[in-house]
């Protein structure tokens, strides 16, 4: 007796495809799913005038795939973290030697919003500016620490030109301008 040799094929089934345009990417073809079989064209066409409704600056800003695993953004870093916790913060009372929740001085708001990212920093401003490495005024980055007020204030340069610091009695937690003739020195904390 023979046997019959079977190969486990199976007939090829039919899929229909949705030819997309991302708009600044280009055209891609999406399967579509069974139940939508007919209208395969039209809803390429209702997803394309959709994505191009995406204004084009967004676009811009996708992350890049990572190896084809997808779409990965970085881990926040300390500094960006930190950065992050004292913006809830604005608008908390200024009080002087507080350190938070609710109200702050200037080194106590920096001081809590580290300790938000898992890094412990000494309490006063003069502390606060021996830590981590130094950084020029024109290479600061969100989150480094800025000292001025010749030593006696600190604050969390926030980017663009601005620090966001608590800064005296009867001021909430805020975002000042920050020149260069006002910093004494600036700390990235690594």
């Amino acid at each position: 007796m023979g046997a019959i040799a079977t190969t486990g094929a199976m007939p090829a089934i039919q899929a229909q495809a949705a030819t997309i345009n991302v708009p600044g990417i280009g055209d891609f073809d999406v399967p579509v799913p069974q139940e939508f079989e007919g209208q395969a064209q039209d809803l390429g066409k209702q997803l394309g005038q959709a994505l191009s409704s995406v204004p084009q600056a967004s676009i811009g800003t996708l992350p890049a795939p990572n190896t084809g695993l997808g779409f990965f953004e970085a881990a926040p870093t300390p500094a960006e973290k930190a950065l992050d916790a004292a913006r809830t913060k604005v608008g908390a009372a200024y009080s002087w030697g507080a350190s938070g929740p609710y109200n702050f001085d200037c080194s106590g708001l920096v001081q809590w919003a580290y300790k938000q990212a898992g890094i412990e920093l000494p309490r006063t401003s003069f502390e606060q500016s021996h830590v981590g490495a130094p950084v020029a005024f024109q290479n600061l980055e969100p989150g480094d620490i800025v000292i001025t007020n010749g030593g006696g204030h600190v604050g969390i340069y926030a980017g663009d030109g601005k620090l966001l610091n608590a800064v005296q009695s009867g001021t909430p937690v805020s975002y000042t301008q920050l020149k260069p003739d006002q910093v004494v020195t600036a700390r990235r904390v690594v």
